[in-house]
């Protein structure tokens, strides 16, 4: 049990640590208010969700604004690339160093039978958009329409899971809408979805779960984007074997 702990505040301390870096870069490029900085306010509600203390928040602001020192030198870059099968990868980082950050992306590229592209080689094959996962088991699309009344572009239901798609700068008002409707939600961000996807075998499957569980793993990744396709009884027996 002492182990098991042991790995837990681990994963949990990584996260935070990503979390904090988010909030900082955000303050940083739009200020410490979150309520004239979407980004910023953001960033801070999935702090929360994930139960990340206050005073950390806090002092990942004052990170970003510069108060009581010099100004964090994070900043975010977006990294693009290819895994095995032509699958388009996006990979969200917050960094110190980019050349650092950048070499070792591009080895966890090579590593695992992709490549790492140019800017804006497979960022066109993505939209940027806000996302809210909320249980299509519990609730039904007439309980959702708080969202479309609050500027929801669309909302549709997959494996009794609704989604909910909204511009990015709207995420903040629609998700507030649901929540004073009673609605409880499953998560809520802003992410890249594919236009279009790249059906995978289960061998492809495998190798570009790989790729992403490789590059989630680095400590200046927040996110990690992929424009593949599977079954649902082969990506279980790959999450299975995982």
């Amino acid at each position: 049990m002492k182990h098991k702990k042991a790995i837990v505040d681990a994963r949990r301390g990584k996260l935070f640590t990503k979390l904090a870096r988010a909030i900082t870069v955000a303050a940083k490029e739009g200020g410490g208010d979150p309520d004239g900085n979407p980004a910023l306010g953001l960033a801070i509600q999935k702090a929360k969700d994930a139960s990340m203390p206050k005073d950390n928040i806090e002092r990942a602001i004052a990170k970003g604004t510069g108060e009581g020192g010099d100004a964090d030198a994070l900043e975010a870059v977006l990294y693009e690339g290819y895994g095995v099968g032509g699958v388009a990868v996006l990979v969200e980082a917050v960094t110190d160093n980019r050349n650092r950050t950048g070499s070792e992306v591009r080895h966890t590229f090579s590593k695992h039978g992709g490549s790492l592209g140019e800017p804006g080689s497979v960022a066109y094959l993505f939209d940027k958009r806000g996302l809210i996962v909320v249980d299509g088991e519990r609730y039904s699309e007439d309980d959702l329409m708080p969202a479309i009344e609050a500027g929801a572009e669309d909302v549709s239901i997959d494996d009794n899971v609704f989604e909910v798609i909204t511009e990015p700068s709207d995420l903040t008002a629609v998700r507030s809408a649901l929540t004073e409707a009673g609605i409880e939600i499953q998560s809520a961000e802003v992410a890249w979805l594919p236009k279009s996807r790249v059906p995978l075998d289960e061998d492809g499957a495998t190798k570009v779960l790989k790729l992403v569980d490789a590059l989630e793993d680095n400590d200046d990744v927040d996110a990690v984007h992929a424009n593949f396709d599977v079954d649902a009884e082969v990506l279980e027996r790959v999450m299975n074997q995982a």
